[in-house]
């Protein structure tokens, strides 16, 4: 295996943390509605001349598969990008990326829920890992803190985030669609796009203001974390497999944490033991593979 090869999922990551910045940058100069919506145009904009022959000429598989592609897009483009910008009212950039290194562990949950999977050792160990790790993190190194107060809004609203994201890459696996991946997102950016459309004629005026602040911002989420960042993934994928690609994630906190220097964020003892114990917990539930529980195996929906 070629090094290059890590280098696709590595970027990917770099970007993804990027966006986790531009998240915080966009919490107080546009609407989380607006700034998703605006990203959604974009994105399908650049990506139009491109992907509408091939579309065009796959349609019949495409109107076979419409709406799980609408509800992925739902789940991914709307739902777990909206859910971001939110959060980034309430919570720092370091918090976001280390909730969302998450995604890997709820996959796996979501995995057994859904697709019947066994329960491994590594998920029972991991998981309790995380969430004691997730919980000293938003109590801010006071675990009984945590407890008395409840988790804030913006750590919430991330979490949900991730599972909105997790469920996308689980429902994906179970559907085993056959659609090509740059006509499947362009078709989910456009779902998300319709579902987005009543929120943002909705907006108060002044909340989706295009000017300097703005559009750089959302240039990037349109640009770098939708279309240059997928491709990077996906080729990660094709070249290294999702397991290997899924431990990248695990770096997202710490690029984000060198990112946010540029926010004047500080780095404190507990985002180090917190987030440091919840990503052991999801290198944990990737890397003990034993059986804890036995499959109850679902049969796969690829019509």
């Amino acid at each position: 295996m070629p090094m290059t090869a890590y280098l696709y999922p590595f970027l990917a990551i770099v970007l993804w943390a990027g966006n986790v910045i531009v998240s915080k940058l966009a919490a107080s100069a546009i609407s989380p509605v607006a700034i998703t919506f605006y990203r959604l145009i974009l994105l399908l904009v650049l990506m139009s001349p491109f992907v509408l022959a091939p579309l065009w000429r796959n349609r019949a598989l495409i109107r076979r598969h419409w709406w799980k592609l609408a509800l992925s897009g739902l789940l991914a483009m709307a739902f777990f990008q909206s859910l971001s910008y939110r959060a980034a009212f309430s919570t720092t950039a370091t918090n976001m990326a280390i909730v969302t290194a998450l995604i890997p562990l709820l996959t796996a949950l979501l995995s057994v829920l859904v697709l019947g999977e066994a329960v491994t050792v590594g998920m029972a160990a991991g998981g309790v890992l995380s969430f004691a790790g997730l919980l000293y993190l938003v109590g801010q190194g006071d675990l009984s803190q945590a407890l008395r107060g409840g988790v804030h809004l913006g750590d919430a609203l991330m979490l949900l985030a991730a599972l909105s994201y997790s469920l996308y890459g689980v429902l994906l696996k179970h559907w085993k669609m056959n659609v090509p991946a740059w006509q499947a997102i362009y078709v989910q950016a456009i779902a998300g796009l319709l579902f987005m459309l009543p929120q943002f004629l909705l907006l108060a005026p002044g909340s989706a203001a295009l000017d300097a602040r703005t559009l750089p911002l959302i240039g990037y989420s349109g640009i770098g974390s939708s279309i240059l960042l997928s491709y990077l993934w996906i080729e990660g994928v094709k070249r290294l497999g999702p397991n290997r690609c899924s431990i990248f994630i695990n770096l997202l906190p710490l690029m984000t944490a060198l990112l946010a220097i540029l926010l004047h964020e500080q780095m404190h003892a507990y985002h180090l033991i917190g987030g440091g114990v919840s990503l052991v917990g999801v290198l944990l539930t990737q890397v003990v593979q034993r059986p804890l529980t036995a499959a109850r195996r679902l049969p796969a929906k690829g019509a």
